[in-house]
């Protein structure tokens, strides 16, 4: 689709039209306007690959700890500690090497049969049906149990915590796409692991709670310490929270490609092994966390202008994935292109679940190419997810007969 110049470039991270095929404005922003402001919520924007790539791991600059979603940083909520995602150095090094020793590659390996597990009991039951929702029958299922199986949450809590935290996080239209975002969302967010906190400090077992509740951070003086319970309680409702909406929107995705391109389907049934690639490729070309806040340390220059201190800037990991400088024909999806991506970050906040999710993602559609190798995305029954912090489908419903 051509770009049509004459309109005026107008970017919004809370905007649902913009949301649901941002594109086209990002392509725009990486040729007219790289370094872009928005008066309207007082925040900048870097679209290009190489300002993007080289701002992620820019810690002194564009510090986390001051929310690294947009509603939260914009609305000035104060993140309490633990939150792995809102942190900065050095605190941030202490959490992460906690945090390192829980996702660990032998527990990736042991749970693979797990997700195998889940996956199958999910489309089994399905088999026979005239179709399936990618998303309401895999996505949002299958890494919510894994996860809760790996924290300890019990089956029958899952779904409780899942639902409440997609209310905490969900933009509402009524709203007017401002944004706005209750203040105590953290609160509410960690009040919902108490129980299960305080139910394992008594029950210990072979779950993330119980490592959490035994874990020592090692001070920067050397000394060690006991996490407290806010922090187990923080660390876990980060882990539930991280390990499931990013997962789903990523399998929502990825079944949606896969319907468009019916050739690069085939191949993947014929040949699993490109799965793989095939994941990677839909990380790139459709990331489930396309934006990320950031709040401006020191005064940079960029593009002849002096953005200051206290400034508020998006990184738009999803535009840079699409950079016509960096990506051939960067808007064609292709299972078979190589290159890498910045869905996951760069950096000391590269994403630590990254393992995680490519494994359920590659689980997941070698479990589906199994049962069917050919599906058309019902779009009239579909909707797009509306939060502040993931792009995707809630619903992804296909027909299979």
């Amino acid at each position: 689709m051509a770009i049509d110049s004459s309109v005026e470039l107008y970017y919004d991270p809370f905007d649902h039209a913009i949301d649901d095929d941002p594109y086209l404005v990002w392509q725009r922003m990486r040729q007219e306007a790289p370094l872009y402001y928005n008066d309207k919520y007082n925040f900048y924007a870097l679209s290009r690959y190489s300002d993007v790539a080289q701002a992620l791991p820019d810690w002194q600059t564009y510090r986390s700890g001051h929310g690294t979603t947009a509603d939260i940083l914009f609305a000035g909520i104060e993140v309490p500690p633990g939150i792995l995602l809102f942190e900065d150095p050095p605190i941030h090094d202490l959490h992460r090497r906690l945090l390192s020793k829980v996702f660990t590659p032998r527990r990736m390996v042991a749970v693979e049969d797990l997700v195998r597990e889940f996956c199958s009991s999910a489309l089994d039951p399905l088999r026979d049906a005239d179709g399936f929702d990618f998303v309401a029958d895999l996505g949002a299922f299958m890494p919510m149990r894994t996860i809760g199986y790996l924290l300890g949450i019990p089956e029958e809590g899952q779904q409780q915590i899942r639902d409440l935290n997609d209310t905490l996080i969900t933009v509402d239209a009524d709203q007017g796409g401002s944004g706005d975002i209750s203040p105590t969302v953290f609160a509410q967010s960690i009040a919902m692991f108490a129980d299960y906190i305080e139910w394992r400090s008594s029950h210990p077992s072979d779950d993330l709670m119980t490592e959490l509740l035994n874990a020592e951070v090692e001070e920067q003086d050397g000394t060690r310490r006991p996490l407290e319970r806010n922090e187990v309680l923080a660390y876990t409702a980060m882990i539930a929270g991280a390990g499931n909406e990013t997962t789903a929107r990523l399998i929502g995705f990825m079944g949606e490609q896969l319907a468009l391109h019916p050739d690069q389907r085939h191949e993947l049934a014929a040949d699993p092994s490109l799965i793989p690639s095939a994941v990677e490729e839909t990380l790139r070309y459709e990331a489930p966390s396309p934006v990320q806040a950031r709040y401006v340390a020191r005064d940079v220059e960029l593009y002849g202008h002096t953005v200051s201190e206290g400034s508020y800037m998006l990184l738009l990991n999803g535009s840079a994935n699409r950079d016509e400088s960096h990506f051939p024909d960067p808007d064609r999806y292709d299972i078979h292109r190589t290159g890498g991506h910045l869905s996951f970050g760069q950096g000391l906040h590269f994403c630590l679940g990254s393992a995680l999710a490519r494994l359920e993602a590659r689980v997941a559609f070698e479990e589906v190419l199994k049962r069917w190798t050919d599906w058309d995305v019902d779009y009239g029954n579909a909707n797009r997810a509306r939060t502040s912090s993931v792009r995707g489908w809630a619903r992804l419903p296909v027909t299979t007969g």
